[in-house]
């Protein structure tokens, strides 16, 4: 066979992958659908119900290309106004999002700045021409100003999450300032922040109150807290009208289904009218995970440290055995094994107390 040894090799490193379907008898808190979203029917029978009453239920073809609807421009629209940024705009998914942000800003003379832990699909995109990439150390912002104050390229582009998918932890405020002050272009992956923090649930630029400026980009993720699919991106109507004119995944993709474009809409709705009920219930379970578990967290990613590839899968498998579903998360995904349990709106306060009670014990 082909890959036999490569296969055999991952199986004797316990870092051999295998998909596991859904089985909705277990507790979710693994998944990222952070606020529950993709359970609301409401949310599913009203967005069947506008299709509906539509003359078709399919994008068809690209954004360019006769695959622009009136559900998309909408869509576009209502996260600009929520966000406050100029313009926007939406594609596949956040995968997608990076390798166009990333592959289409950073030319030739330019170079990119990203932290050490920015997502694979970003890591990706900066592999896929001659990019010039400096990596600085993980959230280091002074390591990140001395590399943009010695820099001599022709545009500087800083990648950043929002909330970091594995570890958790929130982007520090002085990414901003430090992109400011050297005319830095600011992406920033809102993929797990978007939708769980902030005073109206919109993300790290939310949270820390920031002027949106004509160098700041967010990319935001609409299969997480939306519970949804696909993707956006909003920047300055300059940064949009050149990313729909040089992105290959804007350009060459289909649109994003109306389906999915409708539902997201419809949950963005649902976020801005019930914010104060699921920021009540977000920190209610951060409460709860610093009681049981001793950790402090921003959003809902709770990482537990076990180091261990194997004994990692030994907890999630003990787990699933009391009817929790968590995620075990091995090498190279992270640095070390862990346990990534997500605090979701979607489960109970007792289950998710119940759960961290069991975690404490079983992992000692």
């Amino acid at each position: 066979m082909y890959y036999e040894s490569e296969l055999k090799a991952l199986k004797k490193s316990k870092r051999y992958r295998q998909r596991e379907l859904y089985d909705d008898a277990f507790l979710d808190f693994a998944s990222n659908d952070y606020l529950g979203l993709a359970h609301k029917k409401e949310l599913h029978t009203l967005t069947c119900q506008t299709l509906l009453e539509m003359p078709l239920h399919s994008s068809k073809a690209s954004l360019l290309v006769n695959g622009y609807h009136q559900i998309h421009k909408n869509f576009e629209t209502a996260l600009c106004e929520a966000n406050g940024f100029e313009d926007g705009v939406i594609l596949g998914s956040g995968f997608n999002a990076n390798i166009a942000l990333i592959e289409a800003l950073v030319r030739r003379g330019d170079t990119l700045f990203m932290d050490e832990k920015y997502h694979a699909s970003g890591v990706l995109a900066s592999n896929i021409k001659s990019v010039n990439v400096k990596f600085f150390s993980h959230n280091n912002m002074q390591e990140l100003e001395e590399l943009l104050k010695s820099s001599e390229a022709k545009r500087k582009i800083v990648a950043v999450e929002g909330i970091y998918s594995m570890d958790g932890d929130l982007v520090e405020s002085a990414v901003f300032e430090i992109c400011d002050r050297y005319d830095a272009l600011l992406i920033v992956d809102e993929a797990h922040s978007s939708g769980v923090i902030g005073e109206n649930l919109m993300g790290v630029f939310d949270y820390y109150k920031i002027a949106i400026k004509p160098n700041y980009i967010k990319m935001g993720t609409l299969g997480k807290a939306y519970g949804s699919f696909g993707a956006f991106i909003l920047a300055s109507s300059h940064i949009v009208e050149y990313l729909i004119n040089r992105a290959k995944p804007i350009i060459y993709a289909t649109s994003l289904s109306l389906y999915d474009t409708l539902l997201a809409h419809n949950a963005l709705r649902y976020i801005l009218q019930n914010r104060e009920y699921l920021k009540s219930e977000i920190q209610k379970r951060q409460k709860i995970v610093y009681e049981e578990l001793g950790v402090k967290v921003k959003g809902l990613i709770v990482p537990i440290t076990i180091n261990d590839n194997k004994k990692v899968i030994e907890i999630r498998e003990a787990l699933k055995k009391l009817g929790f579903e968590v995620g075990a998360i091995r090498q190279p995904t992270v640095e070390r094994a862990i346990i990534r349990l997500i605090a979701r709106v979607g489960e109970s306060c007792d289950m998710l107390r119940e759960l961290c009670i069991s975690l404490a014990k079983i992992k000692q």
